[in-house]
């Protein structure tokens, strides 16, 4: 139907009968000559319909509205010097109509304009609803062909490594571990379910038993929880797996795909190796297992000298095991008034929401006096004050804020405090600027964490990494007591303060994999029972291994700047994990549920 596409036309097509189809962009009559913006995929070029060429074509012409899809025939021509537009690759030329057929005619009006001259704010549910004219927009075409290009050149970049692409099942078994999984019930199996993958974790554990040695997805995956910009109920990951590699083999490879990926997409160099902290570093110093660090402000634990001063905010807290720490913020004083700091500012809301009862401050003026409250101020002697400052290089014009409490809420609020006045004082490098992009691995994580709900361990990133061999020793007998402590061969990428991907060296030992089913309070027949196939084959030769899985949708929402997963996802779901365009999930007829023998617990609102 066409013998070019629209965006592909140059100089050295002039004078060539071409035909070309696409969507009407833009049409402008211009004192008896009509000018029409056709845009396919590939851009946008200016066809030119003069009435010289026929009535029966201008009449076509001037019925044509936006968005209509049409068949074009004609000759390429050099633009007047006058007309040329160097914001079009194809803004040298135009085309002038011989014939023009209309392949589909617009009915009705459009809900919002798609032509790229017309950039209009559109709110994201019409956006969602008309999710096919939005596909059409600029935006989202730069963005869809932004992350076909990231999944090439990891494809690539892989396959020259030696890996093989390999699908795992998407109907799968879902585990005690899956209480977030969608259920899928069987027709077949009566009474029994499937469940929708969150990771193909075991599956490729179980390629690498099967001798693959290196494996790669771009795999689908499904995690039915509480929605944000950053996360949809359906997402794909670059999932990776690999035997007879240790840990700095693992990383360094993916250092390279990484590096890879934005040379490629962005043309920027990304200097390797990436720094690396581990997690109690992280934690310690940023208050977050997944920091950004392109600015100041750590985290200064200060409970040696908080410990017993008069106050009882700052000595409770530490007499009840928990912490006192602060950051400092440079110039402060200026900045940030008390207003914000106290209840009802907009600083003082934020610690609020991360889970803290107030904010403690300190104002440095000059020759080390401070400005606080009197319960802080009478109670700190001179040498307490001048360590103080000492420890949080704190000078003239700064302004110390103190997180107390139990510790992980004291993390949890510096961390959300530390963010908010980074992006409210523009300490953040623009992306034009030096060390706008931050990689940073964050590495031995705990094995575990204590869930008070339920009142036992549970893994903190999943029951299948490793443990560190020096916590764990040699001795068998000694597992049970040393894994509970024990740190995990884990490690996690991070970006600006993002997580992009996470991942460990798995167990490969099939005594220790059930010790660690064990410790999370899996009886052994609840363990055999729901991973007694994994036993199983890693007791018939399972070489070490271990992968990493990345997302995506967050890389690709990284690369492109936009601030939304669903900005970077053709089909995206609402943070209702809704599909507004077709009205999914929608209900079922009563005759389906029986065929599964699924019956409904929702009670009739009516």
């Amino acid at each position: 139907m066409r013998s070019n596409d629209c965006g592909d036309l140059r100089s050295d097509h002039i004078a060539s009968e071409v035909q070309l189809c696409g969507w009407i962009d833009r049409c402008r009559d211009h004192g008896g000559v009509i000018f029409l913006d056709l845009r396919d995929q590939s851009g946008t070029v200016q066809i030119t319909v003069d009435p010289n060429q026929g009535p029966e074509l201008f009449s076509i012409a001037e019925t044509l509205r936006n968005e209509t899809v049409i068949q074009v025939t004609g000759c390429v021509r050099a633009r007047p010097d006058e007309a040329i537009n160097q914001k079009l690759n194809t803004g040298n030329i135009e085309v002038l109509a011989s014939d023009l057929q209309i392949l589909n005619q617009v009915k009705g009006n459009l809900p919002f304009s798609v032509s790229s001259h017309d950039e209009e704010s559109v709110k994201e549910e019409l956006r969602l609803r008309y999710r096919y004219l939005d596909l059409r927009r600029e935006r989202m075409k730069r963005n869809l062909k932004l992350r076909h290009k990231t999944i090439q050149t990891a494809r690539a970049y892989l396959e020259a490594e030696g890996f093989i692409e390999v699908e795992t099942p998407v109907l799968t078994k879902s585990t005690p571990e899956g209480a977030r999984d969608y259920l899928v019930p069987s027709r077949v199996c009566e009474g029994e379910w499937f469940a929708l993958p969150q990771s193909p974790q075991l599956f490729k554990q179980l390629l690498m038993v099967g001798g693959l040695e290196r494996y790669y997805q771009v795999a689908r995956c499904f995690r039915d929880e509480d929605l944000r910009a950053d996360r949809q109920p359906e997402f794909t990951q670059l999932d990776i797996e690999m035997s007879f590699m240790d840990q700095e083999q693992i990383l360094n490879l993916n250092e390279k795909l990484i590096a890879s990926i934005w040379k490629q997409v962005k043309g920027i160099d990304i200097p390797i190796p990436f720094p690396r902290l581990t997690w109690k570093e992280a934690v310690n110093q940023y208050g977050t297992d997944r920091p950004d660090n392109r600015y100041g402000m750590e985290l200064n634990d200060v409970n040696d000298i908080m410990q017993d001063i008069g106050f009882k905010v700052f000595s409770g807290a530490i007499a009840k095991g928990g912490s006192v720490k602060c950051i400092n913020i440079t110039g402060g004083n200026n900045s940030i008034s008390n207003v914000r700091i106290k209840p009802g500012g907009d600083i003082f809301s934020e610690a609020e929401k991360a889970g803290a009862g107030g904010l403690a401050f300190i104002r440095v003026r000059e020759s080390n006096e401070i400005d606080t409250i009197g319960a802080i101020k009478d109670n700190l002697t001179s040498s307490q004050i001048i360590e103080l400052l000492n420890r949080t290089k704190s000078k003239a014009g700064d302004l110390i804020l103190f997180g107390a409490g139990e510790t992980t809420i004291v993390h949890k609020t510096l961390d959300r405090i530390r963010q908010y006045i980074a992006k409210e004082l523009k300490l953040i490098p623009k992306e034009n600027q030096k060390n706008y992009w931050n990689f940073l691995w964050v590495t031995d994580f705990p094995m575990f964490e204590f869930n008070t709900e339920e009142k036992r361990l549970e893994a903190l990133h999943h029951p299948f990494c490793a443990p560190n061999n020096e916590d764990l020793g040699n001795d068998p007998k000694s597992w049970s007591k040393l894994l509970p402590k024990s740190r995990a061969q884990a490690y996690d990428l991070v970006l600006n303060g993002l997580e992009l991907g996470g991942g460990s060296i798995r167990i490969h030992d099939a005594k220790l994999q059930q010790e660690v089913l064990k410790t999370i309070g899996l009886s052994q027949e609840i363990a055999n029972e729901q991973f007694g196939f994994l036993i199983n084959a890693l007791e018939l030769g399972a070489p070490p291994h271990g992968g990493i899985a990345f997302g995506i949708d967050r890389i690709v929402m990284l690369l492109t700047g936009e601030e939304s997963i669903r900005d970077t996802i053709a089909f995206p779901k609402t943070q209702q994990a809704r599909c507004l365009m077709t009205e999914a999930p929608a209900n079922v007829s009563k005759k389906q549920l029986k065929e599964l023998n699924v019956e409904s617990t929702l009670k009739d609102t009516e």
